[in-house]
């Protein structure tokens, strides 16, 4: 079982150097721009906050050196009644953006999780060779999450504390240019911490990030394989296993808010320090009449506002550098492609032809380089044929099927139905085509209605009963305590293993598609159960093309043609009794499974192929 933690070198999350920008944001705005009029509004509405804000401290002046100073009533009102229009307008402006910001983020964080899913729906089986699942679960959730709070809330935020910043420095030197002289040149010393701990914030969080998909990825395996883990007694191990995982994932988030704490706290302590200086500054400039209590009070405030944006700046900074890390992790999702490309003008697949065709076809998986599942092979299954595939474990049976269903390309050679190449045709129509059963079926966390109903949504009650009819799943459907709406869990864990493949049998059957694959279909099924199975399948496999793999060779025997691989190569094929004759490894595989010797088997098959002969009303004169 791969380490968790190793596991992510060969992920795209580190295919390249963290960036030491906040760039990756920008390659949102695809995702921002449909929403252009919400984003007016709400910056709007945050100008608006800003503003009112800003206006505060100018009241506050007048209030005092008017007010309370002069001892006019009448100017103590209007400024109190000033005071509460401008809280009015700060309330009813700040609401609204903070509705707006939300919605968006919201919004913008659903559209991207869309994308990302999309995309990863159109990967082919190669993508997943290399990356683990936990890692597409970790970035669709973890990496979404932090867009969604730079989005819906620290955008907004960090905006809004720019717009009093400058708008703090402004009204600072309007109220005293050399106090503000003194506020300002303390920026630049502020500035230069911010930039330096910025940066090592956000390749702390990039890491951060990716121990938290190893671990995803490391619990999403293990979930994933609980009997294995429980019947082999490895709990301890695995719980070691998920804990140094985590761990590990802890100590590099602490390594990161250690770093933001020490930036938040150097940020503060030299912009306080700066404001009480210049404070005692002012408060001397009063004492000495150069400065009346009112524009001490509003350079007060404003050198609080400009302190409290700048060190919001600095904590939407910090979250910036995360955000951008975890964009940058989903742009090089978005950025994969499948080497399964889609033809760029697709041809329509003929309903009726030749059948289908591998010519001289070579493979080799992704993940194996060099090593040939499949080596120059030619085979020509025609229409309405059933062909068994036979062989050992490894010589290309199952890659057959991939490379029909194009979840792989062949490096040479080519396949075609009916005439047409599979590279020329959609991948939605070619699949269309064929209906597929494997060995290990696949149950989906919903009802029986659900599961049989996935080969063909539009499908009537009626049409889903005859196709669990027809796979002999009709009457343990019937005794399960809501029937057809009952629900079968994660995987199907309600269910045994040979009611899952009738499922997924009933599953193809409903499709109703001219190509049939099964592959070791009736593996998980007891003998009486094979059998009603074996025979709908028979039914099903009527005027279609069907291709099986097959271990058990008692199960195509009245297969058209039986052909056997090896190491990637057809070594043999015909009929059951001849290969039982003219092919050794046939002849050994069946020896094998019937218990008796390869010579014997031979003869027993010779001599029920005469038989069939002699009594075949089509084979007399």
């Amino acid at each position: 079982m791969p380490d968790a933690a190793a596991s992510s070198t060969s992920t795209p999350s580190s295919a390249s150097s963290p960036s030491k920008r906040i760039a990756p944001l920008f390659a949102l705005f695809p995702f921002l721009r449909p929403y252009a009029g919400r984003w007016a509004l709400a910056f709007f509405a945050l100008v608006t906050s800003a503003g009112a804000t800003l206006v505060l401290p100018v009241a506050f002046k007048y209030l005092i050196d008017r007010g309370f100073a002069a001892g006019d009533r009448s100017h103590i009102d209007r400024y109190f009644l000033a005071l509460f229009a401008v809280s009015l307008v700060l309330a009813a402006a700040t609401a609204l953006r903070f509705y707006l910001v939300s919605w968006l983020g919201e919004r913008v964080t659903a559209d991207l999780r869309r994308a990302v899913y999309d995309h990863v729906l159109r990967m082919s089986p190669q993508f997943f060779e290399t990356t683990q699942t936990g890692e597409v679960l970790s970035r669709l959730t973890a990496d979404t999450t932090l867009i969604q709070a730079v989005v819906g809330t620290s955008l907004s935020l960090g905006l809004r504390n720019a717009f009093l910043l400058v708008g703090g420095v402004a009204m600072l030197a309007v109220t005293s240019p050399v106090l503000s002289a003194y506020i300002i040149a303390t920026l630049v010393v502020v500035v230069a911490p911010i930039v330096i701990f910025g940066r090592r914030v956000r390749r702390l969080s990039r890491a951060s990030q990716d121990r938290i998909a190893n671990t995803s990825a490391l619990a999403g395996e293990i979930l994933n394989a609980m009997p294995t883990v429980q019947s082999y007694t490895q709990e301890p191990l695995e719980r070691r296993r998920f804990g140094g995982a985590v761990e590990l994932a802890f100590d590099t988030a602490l390594t990161r808010i250690r770093a933001r704490a020490w930036l938040t706290a150097v940020v503060i302590v030299l912009v306080f320090s700066a404001i009480v200086f210049v404070l005692w500054l002012g408060a001397q400039d009063v004492l000495a009449g150069r400065m009346s209590a009112g524009q001490l009070s509003q350079f007060i405030l404003y050198a609080v506002f400009t302190a409290g944006a700048v060190g919001a700046v600095a904590e939407v900074w910090g979250d910036l550098q995360r955000a951008a890390g975890a964009t940058e992790r989903l742009l090089q999702l978005l950025a994969s492609r499948s080497p399964v490309l889609e033809a760029a003008r697709p041809v329509e697949l003929p309903a009726q032809g030749e059948g289908i065709r591998f010519s001289d076809v070579s493979f080799s998986y992704p993940s194996r380089p060099g090593i040939a599942a499949l080596g120059g092979l030619t085979l020509h299954v025609r229409a309405g044929e059933h062909v068994a595939l036979v062989g050992p474990s490894g010589a290309g049976k199952t890659t057959l099927f991939q490379l029909l269903l194009r979840f792989y390309d062949p490096q040479a050679g080519d396949i075609s139905i009916n005439g047409v190449s599979t590279r020329q045709t959609s991948l939605t129509a070619l699949r269309a085509r064929i209906g597929v059963v494997l060995q290990e079926s696949v149950i989906f966390s919903g009802s029986v209605l659900d599961n049989i109903r996935y080969g063909s949504p539009e499908a009537s009650l009626e049409q889903v009963q005859r196709a669990a009819s027809m796979a002999a799943a009709a009457g343990f459907i019937d005794d399960l305590p809501q029937g057809y709406d009952t629900f079968l869990g994660e995987r199907g864990v309600r269910l045994s293993g040979g009611q899952r493949q009738r499922i997924a049998i009933a599953r193809a059957i409903l499709k109703d598609p001219p190509i049939l694959l099964f592959d070791e279909a009736t593996s998980a099924l007891d003998a009486a159960s094979e059998r009603l199975v074996q025979t709908a399948l028979d039914n099903a496999t009527q005027n279609r093309t069907t291709l099986v793999i097959a271990h058990r060779l008692a199960t195509v025997q009245q297969a058209d043609r039986i052909v056997v691989l090896e190491q990637g190569q057809i070594v043999a094929q015909g009929r059951h009794a001849d290969l039982l004759i003219s092919s050794p490894l046939y002849a050994q595989l069946a020896a094998l499974q019937f218990g008796v010797s390869a010579g014997t088997v031979a003869a027993t098959g010779a001599a029920a192929d005469a038989h069939a002969h002699a009594h075949d009303p089509l084979s007399q004169p």
